[in-house]
């Protein structure tokens, strides 16, 4: 009998195992693929956490693997010594996201640790914040973020907010690895934990700290009083943004904001959308036909956890609604937090605009403009969090602004992950100060481009499901790897870095030095003409994703130049 078979026996036959569990494993009978796949591996603990599709089976999200993940986490905690401090826990509004943030306060509490739960769904960035608010040693947020509706997820962040880095994740991960049985697992009574003093509800405390912190954020409040019948059409997608994203821009003077009504409230089926992503056009339909009504400056969709803003804003010049990347919306949020910092306080000497290596180049040309320093990080947020806390350490470094080119970015240092309420509140605040200069967000968008350059940045996602999919990925990184790309579409590779071996090769000289960043499977190629093409596994999804970016001498220009490479990339995976 094959492994996956065994341990889908075992489960049916372990007293351990619920009987609503047994049921849907019954009903597999006779659906060898089905069983491969839930049972073939446990459910990876990744860097980050757990993601995967809600079922039963060790390849599944259930109360098991949430139990099983928390007890190794538990046990890491205990062995830091860290136990006193407790964990906060936030969940999101997908299916069994309060069932799973409650099983992992209750293996908490079991194991003598406090858990901070959220009485009802919270945003991503409020769950960073209130890591640091009630002084926590760790957070759990019971998230699948833009997923499809089948899936949820368990992210880990340690006690400065940000989620888990070097060292903590990787022995959190040799923790839960070690968890071999799921009876091992300690749980305990919900009332008996709450009568322990173990198990403690939070919400309206948490929440004006936090509302009262984004305030604070505001630079122009003269603009918003000039322009505060600025009109937005806002959607939360079904998920967390809408209390708290309507309560700021009421509170910081804004009156004329039009939720979608479809998509207000809460539902992890997503009914409105097939994939409840801001970078899915699809998301939009309902507000901008509100849009279009109402003659609004600009659309905004939070995703379901709101730590990613996707907008799009009107041209007056055509009359049509324009979408705008996460890389330009971060450099236009970039370049006016900078802009405004500046002429409001002043800019420190030690300034910092944190980016990734899969963001647009036009970040390094704001940094250059206002003469602040841009550092370039990994994939990941975390990894914004991560150099924010080595600029604390080391006393040097000032955080002005974060992004990633995924819709993600974070306004000061409250939180340590993205945060699309305090983006929704620049947003709205930067296009209030760009109308009293009789410009539009996009308006404003073009300026960027004259001033810095025609930078066109795109990306190619193909999801490849299951047990062949994760072999294929790996099948294309490999070939990518040992037989690197010399040229595409009039492009020549100047040098290619290999982050897995933290490695840049110069293929001119032949001189390799380190990339000076942690290891990582990402394969990224630097070409001529500011030209650039990255490769890497997504960490959440089962996709490969091709990051490329061109720069032209206009905005017609780079388009043309960015389609021919897509195309060239496209073709380039279709033939591997």
């Amino acid at each position: 009998m094959s492994d996956y078979m065994q341990n889908y026996e075992a489960w049916l036959a372990n007293p351990y195992f619920d009987e609503k569990t047994k049921d849907e494993l019954k009903s597999l009978a006779g659906n060898d693929n089905e069983i491969k796949e839930r049972f073939y591996r446990d459910l990876e603990f990744g860097t980050g956490g757990l993601r995967g599709i809600i079922g039963a089976g060790t390849n599944r999200m259930n109360v098991y693997t949430v139990r099983k993940a928390t007890q190794g986490l538990a046990n890491y905690i205990k062995r830091m010594g860290a136990q006193d401090k407790g964990v906060a826990i936030a969940f999101d509004s997908r299916r069994m996201s309060p069932e799973f943030a409650d099983e992992a306060a209750l293996c908490l509490n079991a194991n003598g640790i406090k858990a901070y739960v959220f009485e009802s769904l919270r945003p991503t960035p409020e769950l960073s914040f209130a890591v640091r608010f009630y002084g926590a040693t760790a957070g759990i947020n019971v998230t699948a973020s833009h997923n499809p509706p089948e899936y949820n997820g368990y992210k880990v962040y340690w006690e400065d907010g940000a989620q888990i880095v070097a060292p903590h994740d990787v022995e959190i991960l040799k923790e839960v690895a070690a968890v071999k049985d799921y009876a091992d697992v300690l749980t305990m009574d919900k009332a008996e934990a709450i009568k322990a003093g173990l198990y403690i509800q939070i919400g309206k405390e948490c929440d004006d700290a936090y509302i009262e912190t984004l305030k604070k954020l505001v630079l122009r409040p003269e603009a918003i009083e000039a322009n505060k019948d600025l009109k937005v059409v806002y959607t939360p997608l079904h998920g967390t943004g809408n209390i708290p994203v309507r309560r700021i821009l009421k509170e910081i003077g804004f009156t004329n904001v039009t939720v979608v009504p479809e998509q207000e409230l809460p539902d992890g089926n997503f009914p409105t959308v097939s994939y409840p992503n801001p970078e899915a056009k699809e998301t939009f339909t309902l507000g901008l036909e509100i849009a279009k009504k109402i003659d609004a400056d600009l659309v905004l969709a939070t995703d379901p956890d709101a730590d990613r803003l996707g907008c799009y804003v009107k041209d007056t010049k055509s009359g049509e609604y324009i979408s705008l990347t996460g890389n330009m919306s971060g450099c236009l949020l970039a370049d006016y937090e900078i802009m405004s910092t500046k002429e409001k306080k002043g800019l420190p000497e030690d300034g910092a605009l944190i980016t990734t290596i899969v963001s647009t180049d036009m970040a390094k040309a704001i940094a250059e403009y206002y003469k602040v320093n841009c550092y370039e990080v990994l994939t990941g947020f975390k990894f914004i969090g991560g150099m924010m806390r080595q600029f604390e350490e080391q006393k040097k470094g000032t955080y002005l602004f974060g992004f990633e080119e995924s819709y993600g970015c974070l306004i000061g240092d409250h939180a340590r992950d993205k945060d699309a309420v305090v983006a929704t509140m620049a947003l709205c605040e930067a296009a209030a100060y760009y109308k009293t200069k009789n410009m539009t967000l996009w308006d404003a968008m073009v300026s960027l481009y004259d001033r810095y350059g025609y930078y066109k940045d795109d990306i190619i996602s193909v999801t490849m499901k299951g047990i062949t999919g994760l072999e294929k990925i790996a099948s294309i990184m490999e070939t990518l790897r040992s037989n690197p790309i010399t040229e595409i579409a009039g492009y020549k590779t100047l040098a290619v870095r290999d982050y897995k071996k933290d490695e840049r090769k110069d293929l001119a000289t032949g001189k390799v030095e380190k990339t000076g960043l942690p290891s990582s499977n990402v394969l990224y190629y630097e070409l001529s003409d500011n030209g650039y093409l990255c490769v890497r596994p997504s960490g959440t999804e089962p996709k490969i994703k091709l990051y490329f970016g061109v720069k032209g001498s206009s905005l017609a220009e780079s388009e043309e130049l960015s389609k021919k490479l897509g195309a060239e990339v496209k073709a380039m995976l279709e033939a591997m």
